[in-house]
């Protein structure tokens, strides 16, 4: 999502679609990877809930039910503890009451076989033994009852309760053996719902790749860029051997249409070498309003594109038109919906904004057919002779403008030729563009990012490019250094004449 979102182009609605087939592949190719991400967030989700999280929900059963068992161990094993308790100290009671039973036995006999005992000693020993040895008989039972009780809970712990803990014990873990292999199941099924669109997606992918053209992407930029100059003539032979061979007798006096024939074609030279753009200089000058700075193809071109832009702006005005008509219509029959007389400045106004267009359109189609009859005259003129054929490339400004004045022309400034050096200087030092204005900084601007342009506040800046929409002015600043700016942090002024224009 990322990568499409980052290389994706950041057009807005007017911009035209990328016309090459290049390009057209390259955006299909992103949309392509835009829905290939779709199916991988639908296998993220997937695996989210139906995998990790539902592992980690019965992961925490599991632990809840593991602990319960291991409790229920514990209190078995504690009450076997008790048990065993019981039964020792039962042992331990009877232990001692059978030694105490003996030693009151002990006693008695010794008293019995002593003749200087008295018969109320012998009597007194004789109860105590009775006494010890009842005892010691019922704590013989009590032990022999907590040992068969012992007995039995041991039995039971060992061959019941325990088995049992652990039987549930396995059981639980293969559960949770199971709901892991239900869980791989999942992550593979999650993996081939989506791998048909996946392979529908990487089939566009190819396609968008079989769609490349490069013999139209070469013909559209030929198209784009064609300036419809005319290749120059060939050099007419100068015969400068007619002064060997004249005699002053002859009187034979030599026309001065050399000599001018000469100066054009030096100047149709220079002139069509600087029309050679890609290898040569561009033609200096500001942008003008009949684009007659342009090659004729391009003017003509450019020319068609304002036509149409103003013919739009035309149609918005005559709908708005139809529309303040309409509502006045409605105004004027219900004068309680509003006032007619309020719609009349507004309808004065787009009547002007017609006219306005109407002239902006008829001087543009002059242009246009002034254009279009002169590249159709010159064709016309292809297969002409040299001479003429060279007056006219003559008569050819290398901007693509015409004059009717060649004298005008051969006066003018030839262009410089082009020396091989400048070969590559088409591409490493472009002409700067001309100032449209000023501006002055209300705040700074530090301009840490690329293509961006560092100002202090309170300084003065060439405006060279206006804010397409996107909140970023082209300035430079008088040492020719250029860059980008916030348009809210200047105050723009533009004007015609700018200083640097």
């Amino acid at each position: 999502r990322n990568l499409v979102k980052k290389y994706c182009p950041k057009r807005s609605p007017k911009d035209e679609e990328p016309r090459f087939t290049s390009c057209i592949a390259f955006f299909n190719i992103l949309n392509e990877l835009n829905d290939y991400a779709g199916q991988r967030e639908v296998v993220a989700e997937e695996m989210g809930h139906r995998v990790y999280g539902e592992l980690m929900r019965y992961s925490h059963d599991l632990k809840t039910e593991r602990k319960m068992h291991l409790q229920e161990g514990r209190k078995a094993q504690q009450y076997l503890d008790m048990c065993w308790k019981q039964m020792d100290n039962s042992k331990k009671k009877f232990e001692r009451e059978c030694r105490e039973a003996e030693k009151a036995q002990q006693s008695y006999e010794r008293l019995d076989n002593d003749t200087n005992a008295t018969k109320a000693d012998v009597e007194k020993a004789k109860q105590q033994l009775n006494l010890r040895t009842h005892m010691a008989d019922e704590n013989k039972n009590e032990y022999a009852a907590q040992l068969q009780n012992f007995n039995g809970e041991q039995h039971k712990h060992y061959y019941i309760v325990i088995p049992q803990i652990y039987k549930q014990l396995q059981e639980m873990d293969e559960r949770r053996t199971i709901k892991l292999s239900e869980c791989y199941k999942g992550f593979a099924d999650s993996e081939r719902k989506v791998i048909p669109i996946i392979s529908k997606c990487l089939e566009g992918m190819i396609l968008a790749a079989k769609s490349v053209d490069e013999h139209r992407d070469s013909q559209l930029v030929i198209d784009c860029f064609k300036s419809g100059f005319e290749p120059p003539g060939d050099f007419p032979f100068e015969d400068y051997s007619q002064n060997i061979y004249r005699t002053i007798s002859d009187g034979t006096i030599s026309t001065p249409k050399q000599e001018g024939m000469r100066i054009d074609s030096k100047t149709t030279v220079g002139k069509a070498k600087g029309k050679l753009w890609l290898f040569g200089k561009k033609p200096k000058g500001p942008a003008l309003e009949d684009f007659s700075h342009l090659p004729p193809e391009q003017r003509r071109k450019k020319l068609q594109q304002r036509i149409d832009e103003l013919n739009r702006e035309l149609q918005k005005e005559t709908d708005q038109k139809d529309a303040l008509i309409k509502m006045k219509d409605v105004y004027e029959k219900n004068p309680q919906m509003g006032d007619p007389g309020s719609l009349q400045p507004k309808l004065t106004e787009t009547m002007s904004n017609m006219d306005r267009l109407r002239m902006e359109i008829h001087k543009n189609e002059a242009w246009l057919s002034e254009v279009e009859g002169k590249v159709a005259a010159r064709s016309d003129r292809r297969h002409s002779s040299d001479i003429n054929h060279l007056v006219t490339q003559g008569r050819e400004s290398p901007e693509g403008s015409y004059t009717d004045d060649a004298n005008q022309e051969v006066r003018g400034p030839p262009q410089q030729h082009t020396h091989p050096n400048e070969f590559d200087d088409e591409f490493e030092d472009d002409d700067p563009l001309p100032a449209i204005g000023h501006c002055k900084a209300i705040y700074p601007f530090d301009g840490h990012n690329e293509g961006t342009l560092a100002m202090k506040e309170g300084e003065i800046l060439y405006i060279i490019e206006e804010d397409k929409g996107d909140g970023w002015t082209r300035a430079r600043r008088h040492n020719g250094e250029e860059g980008y700016v916030p348009t809210s942090y200047i105050d723009v002024t533009l004007e015609k004449n700018s200083k640097g224009a």
